[in-house]
């Protein structure tokens, strides 16, 4: 499964969500939806936006982690 941190990096940064999303010009709504893992997708622009606003890497906002298989 992805694993979404987007509030982890904007803690880092000391970003709210509005700003973040007054900076990559989306709105609120999706930017909820992305932060709290909920999004079945994320398009690269959208990505590119985030990552330039937050001076980071996709891998600092998107982690892969195994799926406990025997749950």
């Amino acid at each position: 499964m992805i694993r979404v941190n987007l509030d982890v990096m904007l803690a880092k940064r000391r970003m709210s969500l509005t700003q973040l999303s007054e900076t990559v010009g989306l709105t609120m709504a999706n930017l909820s939806v992305l932060k709290t893992g909920k999004a079945k997708a994320v398009r690269f622009s959208t990505l590119d936006a985030i990552c330039r606003a937050l001076e980071c890497q996709p891998g600092d906002i998107l982690e892969f982690e195994e799926e406990d298989r025997h749950g």
